[in-house]
């Protein structure tokens, strides 16, 4: 092993190792596994949290643009730190989904917009102006 160091405040370990056989260098990263977190879906059924779908998602409404990977990777361990400290052994999918929607607003209105138009169902046109409106400042005067 090349390197051993911890990484997000302590839940994951990140090892640089070294094949033997080939010389070749790769990355491993070690989490923390806590008990099962489950995601109360809207029907009622129930999911196992899953870092990877919570990643996956924010990627979608951020592709194309300017935010890195990495950074969307922070932000969904944040998130899912931050939802295991509040909650023991479910969450609803509900909350996961607004604390989305509140990082992607702080850092890149275009992606947040993209998001909330997938998780709030806009039904038409008209609710997605609301939203923009509201984004842009406008939604209480009534303009």
């Amino acid at each position: 092993m090349l390197d051993s160091r911890g990484t997000d405040e302590g839940h994951t370990i990140r090892r640089r190792r070294e094949c033997p056989a080939c010389g070749r260098r790769f990355t491993t990263y070690e989490r923390w596994e806590e008990g099962p977190l489950m995601v109360v879906k809207k029907d009622g059924r129930r999911e196992r949290f899953d870092h990877g779908k919570l990643l996956t998602g924010m990627l979608k409404a951020c592709e194309k643009r300017p935010l890195t990977a990495a950074q969307l990777d922070g932000v969904a361990s944040e998130i899912e730190r931050e939802i295991r400290a509040q909650y023991d052994r479910e969450v609803e999918s509900r909350v996961i989904g607004e604390m989305v929607m509140d990082r992607l607003r702080e850092l890149d209105p275009v992606a947040y917009v993209r998001f909330a138009s997938v998780y709030r169902e806009f039904a038409d046109l008209g609710r997605f102006r609301e939203e923009l409106d509201q984004l842009m400042g406008q939604g209480q005067d009534g303009s």
